[in-house]
Order: structure tokens, then sequence, then C-alpha cells
């Protein structure tokens, strides 16, 4: 049986039902559709039908919204981010041919579309969109609808072009953020190099410090810094330093690296010997229970490093400030890569030189929202995995019955190709493990599986139970 149906984005959109509560005003309702090739016909009967499940459901539970309709050939997904206002998702379920005496036919492969793993993506569009643009209502009350739509489009027409549906798996689920731990004292070349920036620029309210797609250091909340680490490794950093990320850090064979400049700002003036204007400077939106705070972001780049500089959005930036940032920034940044890369150097097992009979682990820490995995080869989302598709979906149905493990607990499960998939939960911490190894007994895999607990986690995931 082979598949030749992925799954597809059908449809998204964003609606308020306050916008036209009278008939023959459905269409004022919509603030967002996509693909903008369907009717105005099919717009408005997409919007009155998740209106009519919505109110539906509400008679069941009236304090817990729908969250998903599935049907034998989609799924539809819901979230209400804020009081009236809907994001909906349809997407399409995968189809695969199937063979029997001489007849073939579709099969709908409904277990493979897994609503855990696909709502986080549908909730993380949103985040995304607040971090830049603010809360709907608030943009509405403010600017007025136009606007709100305005905002929507510019947003939203791009990050769908972005979105890699077919290849979401168990990390949508984490959004966690790669971790990169160093010797004491790289790190503290690190930190002391974060802590003089802030102390030299006031204005500086919060930095972190990344290397590759890893992060060293960060002096914002983990919720917050979930979202501009998604930010930076799909969007910013791909855009502008591809090659960069590929090639790896600093030249070995210049004669005097550090003599040369090699950073740069990617938000702001990117080239400031010909700079006449701070250029565009993003501004983000940090929420939290004491309120919202506005932040210019600004991120230097150096070789392989990546400063992000969280500066007080009542700021105002001028270019003289970014060419003092520069001229302290970029020395010092140059020695502390120099540093990290030479650390990392001995540190690192490229991939490609794992054996097929390796363990293959995904390790996520919900306290710092950190994850490490050997599954996956890139970080791109980009389907490059070292274990089957099966397996990433055994995964994600364990994630999801983890709940009712309790506070700490096991799953194992062994596939008909000789896979086996084991899940440990401990102290907000989750491991999953793939093993392949044929005609092995549950003893022998638990042993290898314990082994490999102790050798990667070093004693301080597990307590005896």
């Amino acid at each position: 049986m082979a598949v030749n149906k992925d799954i597809e984005l059908k449809s998204f959109f964003i609606f308020n039902s306050l916008f036209g509560p009278k008939e023959g005003e459905e269409l004022q309702k919509l603030l967002y559709y996509y693909p903008t090739t369907d009717n105005t016909d099919i717009q408005i009967e997409s919007i009155g039908l998740v209106e009519g499940i919505i109110k539906f459901t509400e008679t069941f539970s009236p304090s817990s919204p729908v969250g998903s309709l599935h049907t034998a050939k989609f799924k539809q997904l819901y979230f209400q981010p804020e009081p009236n206002y809907w994001i909906v998702m349809s997407l399409t379920v995968p189809i695969a041919t199937k063979t029997k005496e001489n007849i073939t036919s579709p099969e709908y492969l409904e277990d493979d579309l897994q609503e855990n793993v696909y709502s986080p993506v549908l909730k993380q569009m949103y985040y995304m969109y607040r971090l830049f643009w603010g809360t709907l209502e608030d943009t509405f009350q403010k600017s007025g609808v136009d606007v709100l739509k305005g905002r929507l489009e510019t947003f939203f027409n791009a990050y769908l072009k972005s979105l890699k549906i077919e290849h979401v798996d168990i990390l949508s689920i984490f959004r966690g953020m790669q971790y990169l731990p160093l010797d004491k004292q790289t790190f503290l070349k690190v930190q002391c190099f974060v802590n003089a920036l802030e102390s030299k620029w006031q204005n500086i309210a919060h930095s972190a410090f990344l290397y590759n797609e890893h992060v060293i250091w960060s002096g914002v909340e983990p919720n917050d810094m979930q979202m501009i680490y998604q930010y930076l490794i799909g969007t910013l950093l791909p855009a502008n330093v591809e090659t960069e990320l590929q090639g790896g850090s600093m030249p070995r064979n210049s004669p005097s690296p550090f003599s040369l400049c090699y950073g740069r700002f990617i938000t702001g003036p990117t080239n400031l010997k010909q700079a006449k204007t701070t250029g565009k400077i993003p501004k983000i939106y940090f929420y939290s229970d004491a309120g919202v705070k506005e932040y210019h972001l600004v991120v230097y780049r150096a070789l392989s490093a990546t400063v992000c500089l969280f500066i007080e959005g009542q700021i105002e930036l001028k270019l003289e400030d970014f060419k003092s940032m520069d001229e302290y920034i970029n020395p010092k940044l140059t020695l502390i890569v120099n540093d990290i890369a030479e650390y990392c150097s001995k540190q690192v097992v490229t991939p490609s030189n794992i054996p097929e009979s390796t363990p293959k682990y995904i390790y996520f820490n919900k306290l710092n929202l950190a994850y490490k995995s050997t599954v996956h080869l890139d970080n791109k989302q980009s389907g490059n995995i070292a274990c089957s598709k099966e397996s990433l979906r055994i995964m994600a149905d364990m994630n999801r019955s983890n709940s009712f493990l309790g506070p700490a607990g096991e799953n194992i499960v062994k596939t008909t190709n000789d896979y086996w998939v084991f899940s440990k939960t401990s102290n907000l911490r989750e491991f999953y493990i793939v093993l392949q190894q044929k005609n092995a007994s549950l003893i022998g895999m638990s042993e290898e599986v314990k082994r490999l607990c102790e050798t990667e986690l070093g004693g301080i995931f597990f307590h005896p139970m």
C-alpha cells in the first residue's frame, strides 16, 4: 500500500460572528480566507458550517469550546484565541492506494492526521501573528476592521507559503528549543559579554545568544523565547544566512580572522557603511499577567552566532546607535565564536556517521522547553528523519496518552517491521526512543533503553520507582 496523496492544507480562515450579525451580512464576519480561489459562496458556507458546529457543541459543553471536526476525507481544527474570534484550519486526510484481488481503490488514512500534532500548529500561527502585530481585538479597537484585515492578509499570505504541513510531527507538540551546553569557561565568556552589553546600553531590556540553531543564553521568559526561536530558525536566519548555516563557523585558513569584520545587523541597517537610515526594525509584543510590553527586535549576526537585543519600544533608535553597537559587538563576538567553535568541534558527532542500528531518541523538558533529537537530522522541518514515519506517529500517540500515566510512566510498542518504540515520562520530562532489532526480547530492549537513559541523560531524568 503506497501513499499517493499526502496531508494538504484545504482551507484556513479567521472570522468574528459579531461583525455580520444580520442575514445578508455574512461576508462581513470574514477577516481572512485561504485559498483566495474559493468564491464568496464557498467562503460564506464555510463560516456558516463552523458557526453551526460551535453553537451545537456549546449545548453539551458550554465551558469548553469545540476543538475539531473529523470526517473520512478531512479534519477541521478550531481555535478561539480571543473572545468571538475563531481561527479554522481544514486539512485533507492522506490517501493510499490499496489493491485487493486486482482491484485498486483509495484508502483514507485518517489515523495519520493526528489532532494533537496539528492543533499546536494552528495555535502557533496565532501566537506568531500576535508577537508582531498584537491582539486582534486591540487592532480592531484602535485602527478598525479594514486595518485588521490588511494586517492578517500581509502576515498569513507569507506565513502559509512557508508552512510545511506535510512534514509536521511530534516536535510541533513541544515547540521546543535546542540548547547548546558549553564548558564553564566558554559559557562564562558568553555571560560576561551579555552582561557588559546590557550594562553599556541601558535601554536593552533583554537579550539572547544563539550559536547556529542552539540557544546558549536567554534573558527572556521561556514562552516568549519559544516564539522568537521559532521565528529565528524558521524565517529570519534561513532567509539571510542560509549559506553560513551550512558552512559552519570561522574560516580556519584566514591569516588574521580577528582583523576582519564578520558581523552585521540582520534587522535594522544591514550595511552600516552605506546606510542613511536605520531601516526596518520589527516591533514585537510580549504578553504576561502584568500586561503587554513592546520591544524593538534588533538581531546581530557574526559568523555562526546570533545576538538578539530586545530594546524598549518607546526608544527612538538612531543610526549612530547601531554604529556604536557594531563597533562594540563585532570584535568581542568574533573572539567568543572562535572559542565556541573550538569546543563544538571536539563534541559534535556527524549524524551521517551514526549506524542504522543505533537507537534514535527525542528528549523534551517542559520546564525550560528544551529538546534534543537524533531522530531529526536537521532543524528545518524538511522530513529528513532517521526513523520511519510510523515510529513518529506512534510517539505522538504516546504523547497523547501521557496524561493517563500520571507524573511518571512508561509505554512500549513493537511494530510489525521490528521497530521498538519506548516512551518514558518523569518530572515534566519526556523521553522517546526508537530501536530496530530483529528477534529481540522485551527484557533485552528494556535493558537497552535503561543504558541509553544513563549514558545520554546522566541519571538526571528518572528516579527509582
